[in-house]
This record gives C-alpha cells, sequence and structure tokens, in this order.
C-alpha cells in the first residue's frame, strides 16, 4: 500500500508564504518525477510545478518567481515553497508522484490541503 499525505495547508493574507510537503510512504523501491498541482472551485485542476528525479523542475507560468518546488530523496518529501502568495493562488493542492512498486511504475495522488489566500 503506497499513500502520499500533503501537509502545510493554511489560510495566509496576500503577500505572506507557505511550505507545503508531500511524503510519500509505504512498499515501492523508488521514486520518479513528482509535483504539485491545485484546483480552485469551480475549475480544472491545473498543474502548478514539477522536479524529476533528477532535479530538473517545471513551472507554471503563473507562479513562475514565486514558487519553488524541491525534494528531499532520502526522506521521500517533495516540498513547495510558496511566496508573494495570492488571492487567486486559493485551490487545494495536490500532490503527485510517479513510484516504481511491484506493480510497474504508477503515479499516485494525496488527498489535498486546502490553501486559501485572504485578507
Amino acid at each position: 500500500q503506497v499513500q502520499l499525505v500533503e501537509s502545510g495547508g493554511a489560510l495566509v493574507q496576500p503577500g505572506g508564504s507557505l511550505r507545503l510537503s508531500c511524503a510519500a510512504s509505504g512498499s515501492f523501491f523508488g521514486i520518479g518525477a513528482m509535483g504539485w498541482y491545485r484546483q480552485a472551485p469551480r475549475r480544472q485542476r491545473e498543474l502548478v510545478a514539477t522536479i524529476t528525479g533528477g532535479g530538473s523542475t517545471n513551472y507554471a507560468d503563473s507562479v513562475k518567481g514565486r514558487f519553488t518546488i524541491s525534494r528531499d530523496n532520502t526522506k521521500n518529501t517533495v516540498y513547495l515553497q510558496m511566496n508573494s502568495l495570492k488571492p487567486e493562488d486559493t485551490a487545494v493542492y495536490y500532490c503527485n508522484a510517479f513510484l516504481y512498486t511491484n506493480r510497474g511504475l504508477n503515479d499516485y495522488w494525496g488527498q489535498g490541503t486546502q490553501v486559501t489566500v485572504s485578507s
């Protein structure tokens, strides 16, 4: 059984910062790419940022220069540092990871963590 558990979501004022974490646990042999996605009310889920196993990163244009994705392979954890937050960043943020298990390479999702940016 594989599980991704996010943490760090909160209510924050515009201009503030938050750091999201997502830890993978369970039975797997390795982790490939990891990423963060978000879904705002009445909108489709969208990519925020991804990071490969080698550390290459990719960001949505809307978060470039404000968000930073990183990973700690020793802790099976991916992070999302969010600075200069805006009300339009309000959404449920989901962690995604490609994990190698005895069923091969598959992607998994966390349960989501709420980020609300409001004064």
